[in-house]
């Protein structure tokens, strides 16, 4: 029976599926059978990347999506969306009216693999070993707002914050927060290589080839307590070069599932011709695109050149000839999907507009053409990406006042070269850690920042992000973050390119797929089942 594509809308931000599940069966996987999900998420140690699973230093959607599945944290973000629930613990809350003193209490019976109790005491090693680390390419930011923690009892822990933070339970739902074992982890440094000791809801080991995972088993945890009911026991994942290899496998039976990444020419035809065998789920789109500067690099220090560049980008181009029905443009940091959105970038320079690009470049005194290369990373978000900045690299060298080159590299190299500041210019891609404004904006202009970013706005930083977080009310913070998106339009320290939607081809004996994907672009194996969807 073919099988339609699924939409499912964004409400206020939040992934809201509207399709209703039917009844029938328990939908668990009786047999023990694996579910095998394709992946081109490619997990490599380097000597410059170490520690890929480690949750202090990783910080990529595939990674994450390791280590979602394996790690417990104290809180998750439910089913389709909303606001942070109990996962690790039994309870959490904020004890004060400030949002700055928020406390926890586990859950009982929770255990490490080795069988040892899980305390509160684990959970402040966890955090406090995250902070120590304090590595560059993690995703330490997220709990930089901790100024102590405290552990009244085995069962409870209290976290103290330096500034109020209504986002602070989201935080603790991400893989940074989650819960590892002293016995197995180094509290001051980093964990090479690809072991991952946690009591999240599946146990993990990976088939290793020289410094890369070929697969990743995930068997489910008999000891697991926590909120997540768990459809199957057992997911394979493994990695393919390529989409086309991966929707060779797919097509053959050897992979039930796969999403990360299809190519856009794989999902139309998908779309357009499906398979009697094969349903495509479509997702609302919370991925963005976008260009980067490094503002302290001499060929774009000057304001008016990253300007320029954003008078130029034909958005619209880049969505319709590259990636075709699967992006739209993006005027903002904040994607059109998301509560606060606003279209800055289109309010200040509208369509492409090479007499206002010369304009600007004229009025600063810069001499052109501008040169300056254009860097991506060939391996981590499809391979459209090479693509996508040839015809960017077309649009502003049509013009005559830019001189630019493009240079591509595989991520495990790509991503610290970027950390480390040798790019002028770069594309990245990026979803939200969590569903809320916030995920989209402090990542990229708070202190602590996750691209290691030179510019600083002094309002943003010190007002508009803090202010932002004392709405518990998060509509109410949109004020502020509209005016955030509007200083962003101004510096460009970074400009937005398209927002993307997210897929998931499936076998069609496969359930659960629509509520699988969550907000942060990682696959949610537990609700993979066979059978009817509950």
């Amino acid at each position: 029976m073919k099988r339609k594509s699924l939409v499912l809308p964004v409400v206020a931000g939040l992934l809201a599926p509207v399709l209703v599940a039917c009844g029938g069966s328990d939908g668990s996987s009786g047999s023990g059978d694996a579910i095998v999900v394709g992946t081109t998420d490619q997990f490599t140690t380097t000597k410059e990347s170490p520690a890929p699973l480690d949750p202090a230093f990783a910080y990529d959607t595939g990674s994450w999506n390791i280590l979602r599945q394996s790690l417990q944290t104290l809180m998750h973000v439910p089913r389709g969306g909303g606001a942070p629930v109990p996962e690790a613990a039994s309870n959490c809350r904020f004890s004060d009216n400030q949002n700055e003193s928020y406390r926890c209490e586990l859950r009982d019976g929770l255990k490490f693999p080795g069988g040892a109790d899980i305390t509160s005491k684990d959970v402040k090693f966890s955090i406090e070993r995250v902070l120590d680390i304090n590595s560059e390419a993690g995703a330490v930011g997220l709990l930089a707002n901790i100024d102590t923690i405290e552990t009244p009892s085995d069962a409870e822990v209290i976290f103290h914050l330096k500034t109020p933070d209504a986002t602070f339970p989201y935080k603790l739902s991400t893989p940074i927060a989650g819960i590892v074992d002293p016995e197995s982890y180094d509290g001051k440094k980093l964990r090479d290589g690809f072991e991952v000791n946690g009591s999240g809801p599946y146990s993990f080991k990976a088939e290793v080839k020289g410094d890369r995972i070929v697969k990743a088993v995930f068997t489910k945890n008999d000891s697991y307590k926590g909120d997540l009911k768990l459809r199957n026991t057992k997911v394979e994942l493994r990695s393919y070069p390529d989409a086309a290899a991966m929707g060779k496998a797919l097509d053959s039976g050897e992979i039930d599932v796969m999403s990360r990444t299809m190519s856009p020419e794989q999902i139309e035809q998908m779309a357009a011709q499906p398979k009697d065998s094969i349903a495509l789920t479509e997702m609302p789109g919370l991925e963005i695109r976008y260009l980067a500067f490094d503002t302290d690099e001499p060929a774009v220090k000057e304001k008016a050149v990253r300007q320029a560049v954003a008078a130029l980008v034909d958005r619209g181009q880049i969505a319709s000839e590259v990636y075709g029905s699967t992006a739209e443009p993006l005027y903002s940091l904040i994607p059109a999907t998301v509560t606060a959105h606003t279209n800055s970038f289109f309010n200040k320079y509208g369509e492409p507009d090479r007499a206002e690009a010369q304009r600007l470049l004229e009025e600063a005194g810069v001499q052109t053409p501008v040169k300056f290369t254009l860097n991506y990373t060939t391996d981590h978000y499809g391979e459209a990406t090479v693509k996508e900045f040839e015809t960017l690299k077309k649009q502003l060298n049509s013009s005559g006042l830019f001189d630019v080159d493009t240079k591509g590299a595989e991520w495990s190299k790509f991503r610290p070269a970027q950390t480390r500041g040798d790019y002028a210019v770069y594309g990245m891609g990026w979803f939200p850690d969590f569903p809320d404004p916030d995920s989209y904006i402090a990542p990229f202009l708070d202190t602590d920042n996750f691209l290691n970013a030179p510019y600083a706005n002094k309002k943003v930083i010190g007002n508009l992000i803090p202010q932002s977080r004392r709405e518990a009310e998060r509509s109410a913070a949109a004020k502020s973050f509209v005016e955030i998106q509007d200083i962003v339009a101004e510096d460009v320290p970074v400009l937005p390119l398209w927002q993307g939607k997210q897929y998931v081809a499936a076998a069609d004996d496969i359930s659960g797929v629509e509520w699988a994907l969550n907000p942060s672009g990682e696959l949610l194996f537990w609700e993979l089942g066979t059978g009817s969807a509950v």
